[in-house]
């Protein structure tokens, strides 16, 4: 792994622009001993997270979570189903005791995530930190849809917003969510729509070298860290990028403050409002706002 490459935004940027998948994709694939090996090649494109289960184990509602989580994800990574009853060599060659248990794979790198059942709340918590890993590394592709649910229709109030996304046209996209927004103002999807665009359009021509080192020569310039904590959430730094505006929100008043707030919220859509690392800003904003 090279944290390293954690402010090397350009692939980021790119794999924002390839198409949103159809309405209906899965990203689970069950797999057995004769494709394993070519699934996990896959990983140096996109993580993989391998779940191996048996129908012993009693833990459908981790399978489902888990399935759920992985459609969520649009391709941000694959959810690849291991039945050890039928596959037990696979089980065997990772040492694993025990079923369910669930690992990582980032380039060819095995990352074990845990073992026993977990909610989806605490599944998501832990493979947020492996795109964070993944991220920070470069592997940042998408993947393909394993099936379509062809039942399943678009939604026809994004098709404008999804086009000027895969085109690259950020600013437009988020024009195009403000006019999803000014008919429904609440609707979750096209908030997170709107942020994750507008982010993608403030950092996509930046060097983040620049960023960072204007940053740290000012350490209460607003503009400065703000930006610097766009390239961080960009890099993976999730958690760093909250840390540094709310030591920022603690240190200015009046206009600056708020300025910096409400981004700070814009980049809480950007994760999703049940994120673990979203609900903890949340809780450290309310102590430094009071």
């Amino acid at each position: 792994m090279n944290p390293s490459r954690a402010m090397d935004l350009s692939g980021i940027v790119a794999a924002a622009k390839a198409p949103p998948p159809p309405p209906g994709a899965s990203f689970v694939i069950e797999v057995d001993a004769t494709t394993f090996e070519a699934v996990l090649a896959e990983s140096v494109k996109y993580p993989i997270v391998l779940e191996l289960h048996s129908p012993r184990a009693n833990a459908q509602d981790l399978s489902d979570a888990m399935a759920a989580l992985a459609n969520e994800a649009g391709g941000a990574w694959l959810l690849a189903r291991v039945d050890v009853d039928a596959n037990p060599q696979i089980a065997q060659a990772f040492g694993i005791q025990a079923v369910p248990a669930v690992l990582g794979v980032i380039g060819g790198q095995l990352a074990p995530l845990w073992q026993g059942t977990k909610t989806k709340e605490e599944a998501s918590a832990f493979i947020a930190q492996l795109l964070q890993a993944a991220s920070a590394n470069g592997i940042v592709g998408r993947a393909q849809p394993v099936s379509v649910d062809a039942a399943a229709g678009p939604d026809p109030r994004f098709a404008a917003a999804d086009a000027a996304l895969a085109e690259g046209a950020f600013d437009q996209a988020v024009a195009e969510f403000d006019k999803v927004l000014a008919v429904t103002p609440n609707d979750p999807e096209a908030k997170a729509g709107r942020a994750q665009a507008a982010l993608l359009s403030r950092v996509a021509t930046v060097d983040p070298a620049e960023v960072f080192t204007k940053a740290a020569a000012a350490p209460t310039d607003p503009e400065a860290q703000l930006a610097a904590a766009d390239a961080e959430l960009m890099g993976g730094a999730t958690q760093v990028a909250f840390n540094r505006l709310i030591e920022l929100i603690r240190n200015t008043s009046g206009p600056q403050r708020e300025t910096v707030r409400l981004r700070l919220l814009e980049l809480f859509e950007t994760i999703g409002p049940a994120d673990p690392a979203v609900l903890k800003a949340r809780r450290d904003l309310m102590s430094a706002l009071f």
